[in-house]
């Protein structure tokens, strides 16, 4: 999802871009033909918007908390290793955008009030998103291909994370639809956390271990947030077009209580942390005003861009939690 004046932005371009193509054949009798708009720019702009990249946080902040865990772990990081992560979560996270586009546009979710509407204005056609999905699983494998050669990691264990994520970006909306029956939070929950910490944890170590699940709950429950506010801000349109999320099944009250739950929780654990082990995971804390912020838009229901808030603040909290985990002394964190 972008804001809607980008979208605006786009679909006007799009058409006069449509226009002008209309009207080519014709120019040369009326007068002298007139410069395009660069067709290709337009092209890539709409295929960015269509990836919905400040979403992208809740991928980015878990490869690097999976890698800060590694390098605490084993004091030393692979640079190659932790770029080949991001590209391979990246793609995965991208390729899954796309299908829930293709899937919400298909079930007729999304309208010319979503956020999202890249297919619903045109701006790009359903084969078009198709293709780029596509692409974007085959750049995940390709990725993903390369980590198991710079990796120690066996080929097995690499291969179930993967595929695990990767099958939950596609069933989330394509397939099974869990978005649509009420499971999307639990997808949500353990791919943007668990799994993708895992991941670039066992990268760089070359081994499974239980402690990165564990040092994964505080970011997921944030990245849990940014879902949670947005099936709540969309949950009249949700229940027009017949599908059930976890916001609808609770109602406004209990999503409310649901939301604070995940906003503040992750703090509490923080304050745990900092109190029992190192001073350093205080760190995260420098967000709260943010997150008060965010319970008082909650509360007077005015939903417009708090999922964008959200996520702002997930990364904010996820990279002072980096941060947290390096500037520990060697020694001082559980099971690391």
């Amino acid at each position: 999802m972008e804001t809607k004046e980008e979208v605006e932005k786009i679909r006007i371009v799009a058409e006069n871009h449509h226009a002008g193509e209309a009207g080519g054949e014709g120019a040369g009798l009326l007068g002298p033909p007139r410069a395009l708009p660069s067709s290709w720019q337009h092209k890539c702009a709409s295929y960015v918007l269509a990836l919905r990249p400040w979403s992208f946080s809740a991928s980015l902040t878990p490869v690097a908390l999976g890698s800060a865990l590694a390098y605490r772990s084993q004091g030393t990081l692979d640079p190659g290793l932790l770029l080949g992560s991001a590209v391979t979560v990246l793609a995965v996270h991208g390729a899954g955008n796309l299908v829930n586009t293709y899937y919400d546009f298909s079930k007729g979710i999304d309208h010319k009030k979503s956020d999202d509407r890249t297919l619903v204005d045109q701006i790009l056609e359903p084969q078009d998103v198709v293709r780029f999905g596509v692409v974007l699983y085959t750049l995940g494998c390709l990725s993903t291909a390369c980590l198991y050669c710079l990796s120690t990691l066996r080929l097995e264990h690499l291969a179930l994370i993967y595929f695990g994520g990767l099958s939950s970006s596609f069933l989330y909306t394509g397939g099974i639809g869990f978005k649509y029956v009420a499971l999307g939070d639990v997808v949500i929950l353990i791919t943007f956390g668990p799994l993708a910490v895992m991941f670039a944890y066992a990268v760089q170590v070359g081994q499974l271990s239980p402690s990165p699940l564990l040092y994964a709950v505080p970011l997921a429950l944030s990245t849990e947030a940014i879902l949670h506010s947005n099936n709540t801000r969309d949950m009249e349109s949700d229940r027009r077009a017949g599908i059930v999320t976890l916001a609808i099944l609770l109602g406004p009250t209990l999503s409310y209580v649901l939301y604070n739950t995940l906003l503040f929780l992750p703090y509490l654990i923080f304050c745990v942390l900092a109190t029992r082990y190192t001073i350093s995971m205080a760190l995260p804390l420098l967000t709260l005003p943010m997150a008060f912020s965010l319970e008082r838009q909650f509360r007077s229901q005015s939903f417009v861009k708090i999922p964008q808030r959200t996520a702002k603040l997930n990364l904010l909290l996820g990279l002072f939690y980096v941060f947290a985990i390096l500037l520990a002394p060697p020694g001082s964190l559980p099971k690391l």
